[in-house]
């Protein structure tokens, strides 16, 4: 979306005109236009920043396996990243994930998967990828995004996203700003401008522009196909279409002809990603296998990828969830040592051990796991074991804390954790939870609606009315509410004060209650 910075039209919203203070003109580095500038350079750069490492973790974490792949992506993206039109620290690394997807965060972080290289078949397509990337990092796509939120909402990425991804629906916090950037859609417009000036960057750096027609003619057979993986993927986030692959070919007849494809090169760099894909294939199968509840099928599917490939971390930790979701508890914690010792930075092993102690008791090795899980991506399903150890050693304030940004997940175990929160903090506070109605009789007798709009049943309510008697003066007195009220029910306490004539001749408060435990 456009945004002039002329603002003839006075009839925008509130928010937009709470964010006017703020606002100023910039220069696109990249197109040359005139755009409102509500995110600055540094505050694009450190969102990138911050976000960069909990966002690889959601997507499957780093690859490790090949270093030497690493680098060669780096030095391809460095290369384009010299040519751009915009300076920014660029980060280039691959993601240990089969589903073929690339993203940039703002300030030029970006991230290509295992499973989109696979796809590729040159050096100069692979540029073509990442030189979009860099498009959508220069200039400005994400902090457009950003501010489009400012505008409709008055805070920056004030809103809540489902995210996709293996791991984006666990993280809570401020990892969820990342899910919602490296998952958004970018616009029509945002796509082509990444095409065109993408392609005028492999131009640039000696690569071949027809690269980018060949990828984008690749992808739209891809999505023709309508291959589960693509529409998870890239696809999700940068469809394709003729209207892309025409306009491409109009560029590339624009730009000089030739230049470096590379494929020699890139073949073998991505040698080992291709020999061992056999052994991921089957990792992703036993994956699905768990997923639709067949744990001795991934078992066996688990073992089959370790043999192949020993020291991929993924194949040991679907080893120890199919162990975890049979109970087999100690079985789990031994696989998932062992894929801690082949990659210590990813949060999962760390969080999947830490509910396996958790489940033998074992308090203390599963709170320094859980921890380490959350140093490395905040989780509803960390904070949530935590909340469940605290409450446990009867640290009832720590358990509230950590149960309050578990909390705030969208899934089962948010779910859990805000009836976790009710349980602890109802008693202590019940006026926060359970609502109260007054009204007056025909003959001015007070009464009182209470109602449980809660998921758990509550029993010994008491309330306190103060109210102004005959004489003007002030009184107070408690009731009691001699009976339980369940999850949405509303019962009625004739309170036997009265006749009052008004509303402010009375006031009624909750002072205490109790939940029902099972």
């Amino acid at each position: 979306m456009e945004v002039s910075c002329i603002f003839a039209d006075f009839r925008r919203s509130w928010a937009l005109l709470a964010a006017l203070p703020l606002a100023g003109c910039t220069i696109n580095p990249v197109t040359g236009d005139r755009e409102l500038g509500l995110v600055s350079t540094a505050e694009e750069i450190g969102i990138g920043a911050a976000q960069y490492a909990p966002s690889r973790q959601m997507q499957g974490g780093d690859y490790v396996l090949d270093p030497t792949l690493n680098t060669y992506v780096a030095e391809v993206g460095d290369r384009l990243a010299d040519v751009s039109d915009r300076a920014l620290p660029y980060e280039f690394m691959i993601l240990n994930s089969s589903v073929p997807n690339a993203w940039a965060l703002p300030g030029g972080k970006i991230a290509v998967n295992r499973g989109l290289l696979l796809e590729l078949n040159s050096e100069a397509e692979l540029a073509a990828v990442l030189g979009h990337e860099i498009v959508h990092a220069a200039a400005r796509h994400g902090a457009q995004a950003m501010q489009r939120s400012i505008i409709l909402q008055g805070a920056l990425l004030a809103t809540t996203v489902a995210a996709r991804g293996d791991y984006s629906s666990l993280a809570v916090g401020a990892a969820s700003v990342g899910a919602q950037l490296i998952n958004q859609r970018y616009g029509r417009s945002a796509e082509l401008e990444a095409d065109l000036y993408g392609m005028t960057y492999l131009a640039r750096a000696g690569y071949d522009p027809q690269a980018a027609v060949a990828l984008q003619e690749t992808f739209v057979r891809l999505s023709e196909d309508r291959s589960q993986d693509w529409l998870s993927g890239l696809f999700a986030s940068h469809p394709p279409s003729t209207e892309r692959v025409n306009r491409n070919r109009e560029t590339a007849a624009a730009l000089p002809a030739g230049g470096d494809l590379g494929r020699d090169r890139y073949l073998a760099a991505t040698e080992l990603i291709r020999q061992t894909q056999p052994a991921y294939e089957t990792y992703d199968r036993g994956r699905t296998a768990l997923a639709e509840d067949r744990p001795d099928e991934a078992e066996q599917l688990a073992a089959e990828a370790i043999s192949l490939v020993p020291g991929e971390a993924q194949f040991h930790g679907l080893a120890g969830d199919a162990d975890l979701a049979r109970d087999r508890f100690t079985a789990a914690i031994d696989h998932f040592d062992d894929a801690i010792g082949r990659y210590d930075e990813f949060f999962y092993y760390h969080l999947q051990k830490g509910l396996a102690h958790e489940a033998l008791d074992q308090r203390e090795l599963a709170e320094t796991h859980l921890q380490r899980s959350l140093d490395l991506l905040p989780t509803a399903e960390a904070y949530y074991g935590l909340g469940t150890l605290a409450e446990g050693r009867g640290d009832p304030d720590t358990a509230l804390e950590h149960y309050r940004v578990a909390a705030t997940a969208n899934s089962p175990v948010g779910q859990a954790a805000q009836d976790a929160v009710i349980r602890l903090d109802l008693p202590e506070n019940p006026g926060g939870y359970l609502q109260l109605r007054t009204l007056l009789d025909a003959q001015g007798q007070l009464l009182v609606d209470v109602a449980n709009p809660t998921r758990v049943t509550v029993t010994d309510l008491r309330l306190v009315i103060r109210y102004v008697d005959s004489s003007g003066a002030i009184r107070q007195t408690g009731r009691g509410l001699d009976r339980t009220l369940a999850s949405g029910e509303t019962v009625r306490l004739a309170s036997g004060l009265g006749p009052f004539t008004s509303a402010n001749a009375y006031q009624v408060e909750l002072e205490s209650a109790r939940v029902i435990t099972e």
